[in-house]
């Protein structure tokens, strides 16, 4: 369109020759950026006279645009692990052009023409094909998952609340199975699924759920859902400046996405979800709302799982490891549901300080870590003792630091040894008691905080009485203050859920958490967010009892004490009444 135009404009077609120039000279320069291997930049110089006919300068115009754009030589990635053309899927045609690029001076590489007609015409070059590399990822056991997710109101434990529709990813393996994230399915009253490339929902039933490791299994019991359907299998732990592949369902689209990037590391990290500490591996590759639950893939076997993305940051996403993976698919085939991850159940320092070797009698250049306190309902209570300097599990020896050999030139915290142990698994721990190097037997034990870090899939318990409602402290409740319910929620509270240690089993922190205002409690409406420490005289363990102990009641007086030593002070018969 531009050449023609050209020769109807009379004497002004010399001035749009510039966009052409300048196209030329961009594409080239664009192609180098591009990894595109070019010739030197060569300028078009053509200066008509008012005598030259237009179908001759045309003509070489058309010709130098054919020589320059043959000039254009496509090269291999050299950082792909598979040959392909750079740019991907980016013909030359289509780079853009701005719309006022400098246009240098013309520098001819060649003897100027003296005149068109003395030129022999050179024959158009057409343009080169598109060249697509084929993407061999096995994109159809993918599954996008559909939620329709449900949650409790913790501050008004008799209320939910508002329905809220959620999408995710998923992907199948043998037995008719699904893989996906248990945040994903979280207190679901409907999961539905679909597979890659159908408009067709199927229903979905959860048969597994761990959200301490964020996992969950899915079935489809229709059975057109798993015609031809494949099944993805597993692969190793992938090494540092590995190419994966993220592939999912994530936000801003319908259909499937893939994104690429690189092993960066591998650390214990905190999983958001289950607020546990177990390994992840963390990629530069996009992880967003939607992705969670998919394939993270390397030579076409699965290595992970993607399931957050660290706030604030670039290019930090973590996917689980497959060891995790088969740890909780193997406690589901054994105990026919998720039981969780053994546990020593000591607290333990780091001893980089030489004052400590000394004190502790560690010689022989010997390093470990200090136990300054044992979880009192572990199985390693009666057998480790505080003061004992941990120096080996399972003949793994443990840095001062804390840390464990990993993989070549890696380390990692020694509670990773625990992640492939399953609850009254049997250990040897190595320890240094009172100078003496000892050897003893410990079976791990399930995790059991004072305060859950959460509770999905069912509704909080609470009791009314007189307007008075008490429930058992769960993390959840805080987090109705907010993301920074750390800093904003009652601080007492807080430290409970923190570092708070149950002293017997079926413990419970039982707090007053609102006071209905009535004639019958006025006064008291100040006293919420306090825990209940005795009823009537009688120390309260959980809320189960405190149930038992009100309705049995035949005092005249129901006294309720409360942290700090305040006092709550209810007719027993005006309280029936009420």
């Amino acid at each position: 369109v531009m050449l023609q135009s050209l020769g109807r404009v009379g004497p002004r077609r010399s001035n749009l020759l510039v966009p052409l120039t300048t196209r030329l000279i961009y594409m080239q320069r664009q192609g180098a950026r591009r990894g595109l291997a070019t010739k030197p930049t060569t300028s078009l110089h053509i200066s008509p006279t008012a005598n030259t006919p237009p179908s001759s300068w045309i003509s070489r115009i058309m010709n130098k645009f054919s020589s320059t754009l043959a000039s254009f030589t496509p090269t291999l990635h050299p950082s792909s692990s598979s040959a392909s053309i750079s740019p991907p899927h980016t013909p030359l045609h289509a780079i853009p052009v701005p719309p006022s690029y400098p246009v240098p001076p013309a520098t001819p590489t060649h003897a100027p023409i003296s005149h068109p007609a003395a030129q022999t015409p050179q024959p158009i070059i057409p343009l080169p094909e598109r060249v697509d590399t084929p993407l061999e990822l096995p994109m159809d056991p993918v599954i996008k998952v559909f939620a329709v997710q449900t949650m409790p109101n913790h501050f008004l434990p008799w209320q939910m609340k508002p329905q809220r529709e959620v999408t995710g990813s998923g992907f199948s393996i043998s037995d008719r199975r699904i893989i996906t994230n248990a945040h994903v399915i979280a207190s679901a009253t409907s999961v539905m699924v679909r597979r890659y490339g159908s408009a067709t929902k199927y229903p979905a039933s959860v048969t597994a759920v761990g959200h301490e490791c964020d996992l969950a299994v899915l079935t489809v019991h229709d059975p057109e859902f798993w015609e031809d359907l494949p099944a993805l299998e597993f692969g190793e732990i992938p090494e540092l400046q590995d190419a994966v592949t993220v592939v999912g369902y994530p936000t801003g689209g319908d259909n499937i996405s893939v994104t690429g990037g690189v092993v960066s590391r591998i650390e214990l990290q905190q999983y958001a979800h289950g607020d546990a500490s177990l390994p992840a591996i963390q990629i530069d590759a996009a992880i967003n709302p939607g992705n969670s639950g998919g394939p993270v893939l390397m030579d076409g076997k699965v290595v992970g799982v993607a399931f957050q993305h660290l706030m604030g940051a670039e290019a930090m996403g973590f996917i689980i490891p497959v060891p995790i993976i088969r740890h909780f698919l193997e406690d589901v085939r054994r105990h026919g549901k998720y039981t969780g991850f053994g546990h020593l159940g000591t607290y333990c320092q780091p001893m980089e300080a030489p004052s400590l070797h000394r004190f502790f009698n560690m010689q022989n250049k010997k390093t470990g870590v200090l136990v300054y306190r044992i979880y009192p309902l572990s199985n390693a209570n009666s057998i480790i003792q505080k003061d004992d300097v941990l120096l080996a599990i399972d003949g793994v020896e443990i840095a001062n630091d804390g840390t464990v050999a990993f993989r070549k030139r890696e380390r990692i915290f020694f509670n990773y040894l625990f992640t492939n142990k399953f609850v009254g698994d049997e250990i040897k721990v190595t320890l240094l008691r009172a100078g003496e190097v000892v050897d003893v037997h410990v079976r791990l034990s399930a995790s059991r905080p004072l305060v859950p870090a959460h509770q999905y899939d069912r509704a909080p318990s609470y009791f009314v009485h007189a307007g008075l409602v008490f429930l058992p402290l769960i993390q959840p409740y805080l987090h109705e203050y907010g993301e920074d319910w750390f800093n904003t929620a009652p601080r007492k509270l807080v430290h409970k859920a923190i570092y708070g240690i149950p002293s017997q089993e079926n413990k419970q922190v039982v707090i007053l958490s609102h006071v209905l205002l009535d004639q019958i409690n006025y006064g008291y409406q100040q006293l919420a967010n306090m825990q209940v420490k005795a009823f009537n005289g009688t120390r309260i363990v959980n809320l189960q009892q405190l149930v038992q102990l009100v309705e049995s009641n035949t005092s005249k007086q129901l006294r309720f004490d409360l942290d700090e030593d305040l006092v709550i002070i209810i007719d027993a018969e005006e309280a029936r009444q009420a």
